[in-house]
């Protein structure tokens, strides 16, 4: 293989401006297709719960893809540093969309987690590589800056879509289409990466790397007990099995740590964490996607289940939260590198995201949709704030040596906080859901209604709703009456969820000014451009 550098361009990037286009499209469709899956599969999935049943494997639809995608970021971010990106974003392209076809066929709940959670090892694959090319084509951070833009937009563009066609897809030809979707998405970026993106190095490597597996299985293992937990501590409490799998977590990453301070080529550079600056960015990827997730994962659920929305109105509320997050962006961008002070972004993003979650909180379903969609814009226009600074500043701090990992490390952290915050307000949600269903059956003597009612997807599911209302009319029950109650019940569920979510995003405020000042400063430095 011939490995030549790359000459840099006047304006701090490795092609001319063509070149640089066409390349940024690859990588832009590949974001497309992993924030297409996720705001089309959140509206879409009520009905998929009401159709395969297995509510208590809801909140596994989401965190099966985000346990398997949080263990391959690092892995595959390390191994890009290493030996250049294109490879493994072609790899995981061709996972990605082969796994979206498998959901799309699935027959069970349990067979759509498992394709889930494949399909989780192609994004992360993706997010471990896709988002470092950007560095690698644009060393300076300023220019960089504009041309994330396009990621921006392409991201934006399918979240924009994404919810109104997740609706519009499972209204008019099914749940399964929504996954079908990404067929099509896949090709089209499958096609400009291997036609357009470079394949860069940052350095010319000896010999073979030495993949860090024993610390990759540490990762899996810690993260994988610390899910279970999370999952099984509303349903089981502290038992013996709870207490177990959060020993093992627990001595997995102190075991984790320690290995990777001795290990020569470690996944998880420990030194990284020590710097003040990283170590206080990475605790915000958490906190962020702790918030983010909650609100994007329960909100669809909250009006199409407790407001009795169509899945089709609930992805048009939706849509708003997702549109100005690239709408956030795209002034971020414009605004962050004139300022004086950066850092003051985060706290003005964090603040509105706050104050999103908290109208979520408030909503009723005779709130007006308008308003409703205000709270969304709030958290849209946060988020643009937010996330792209967070993955700027850390690839700022970094360096060169640590780019990619850097990078895919605040990805998998942002998945971990969404893994923590959809698993506990999943648990909430069907705990207090359960509780408040029961107490309403007991007072009306209808506790062997319990199994039907027991589970949300009844207030989504509207043709098993008319046949249980039948049959509590013929058994002498006012249906409607109980119905309600269950529709309320869901609805104070959702709520203190989202409330959890709110006061992550106030603590994110507070945390925001352990960031030291970040200086956008202007640099290039050589590429490896292999052939």
């Amino acid at each position: 293989m011939a490995v030549h550098t790359a000459a840099h361009h006047s304006s701090g990037q490795v092609l001319p401006f063509r070149e640089s286009l066409m390349a940024m499209l690859g990588v832009s469709f590949v974001t497309m297709l992993v924030a297409l899956d996720q705001t089309v599969v959140g509206t879409a999935l009520p009905t998929i719960v009401a159709e395969l049943k297995g509510f208590e494997l809801y909140a596994w639809v989401a965190t099966s893809y985000l346990l398997t995608s949080v263990i391959t970021v690092p892995i595959f971010g390390r191994l890009g540093d290493y030996y250049g990106r294109k490879p493994f974003v072609i790899a995981s392209i061709v996972v990605f969309t082969a796994a979206s076809v498998l959901c799309g066929m699935a027959n069970s709940m349990l067979f759509l987690v498992l394709a889930r959670g494949l399909q989780g090892i192609g994004g992360g694959m993706l997010v471990g590589t896709a988002f470092a090319c950007i560095p690698d084509l644009f060393p300076d951070s300023v220019v960089r800056l504009r041309w994330q833009v396009m990621m921006s937009s392409a991201f934006g563009i399918a979240n924009a879509i994404g919810p109104s066609l997740g609706g519009f897809l499972t209204q008019y030809y099914g749940w399964r289409s929504v996954f079908y979707v990404n067929l099509p998405v896949g090709l089209l970026s499958l096609f400009f990466v291997w036609r357009f993106l470079p394949h860069l190095r940052h350095v010319a490597h000896e010999g073979k790397m030495r993949l860090d597996w024993p610390g990759a299985l540490l990762i899996a293992v810690a993260l994988g007990c610390l899910q279970l937990f999370v999952e099984m501590l509303p349903k089981h409490g502290l038992s013996l099995l709870t207490g177990a799998l959060l020993a093992v977590s627990v001595l997995s990453g102190y075991l984790l740590w320690k290995w990777e301070k001795r290990c020569p080529t470690a996944i998880l550079p420990v030194d990284m964490f020590r710097n003040r600056s990283l170590a206080a960015l990475f605790t915000l990827a958490v906190l962020g996607g702790f918030s983010m997730f909650s609100l994007l994962f329960y909100a669809p659920l909250l009006f199409q289940g407790g407001f009795g929305m169509s899945p089709k109105e609930a992805g048009l509320v939706i849509t708003p939260l997702v549109v100005f997050i690239t709408f956030g962006s795209i002034v971020n961008g414009r605004i962050v590198s004139r300022v004086r002070n950066p850092n003051l972004m985060l706290y003005i993003g964090f603040a509105l995201f706050a104050l999103s979650c908290l109208g979520v909180v408030v909503a009723t379903r005779a709130m007006p949709q308008w308003l409703l969609m205000t709270f969304m814009v709030l958290g849209g226009l946060g988020l643009g704030f937010v996330m792209p600074n967070l993955t700027i500043f850390a690839q700022q701090t970094a360096g060169r040596e640590h780019l990619g990992i850097a990078t895919a490390l605040l990805q998998s952290l942002r998945m971990i906080g969404g893994m923590i915050g959809t698993a506990l307000t999943g648990t909430l949600v069907t705990h207090m859901y359960a509780s408040g269903v029961r107490s309403a059956l007991e007072n009306d003597q209808a506790m062997h209604w319990f199994g039907d009612m027991g589970d949300p997807q009844i207030l989504i599911n509207r043709d098993a709703q008319s046949t249980l209302l039948g049959q509590l009319a013929h058994a002498g029950h006012n249906g409607a009456v109980l119905l309600e109650a269950a529709r309320e019940a869901l609805v104070a569920a959702i709520h203190l969820g989202i409330a959890m979510a709110a006061v992550i995003a106030v603590v994110s405020i507070w945390q925001s000014r352990r960031v030291p000042p970040i200086k956008l400063r202007r640099q290039v430095e050589p590429t490896i451009l292999a052939d």
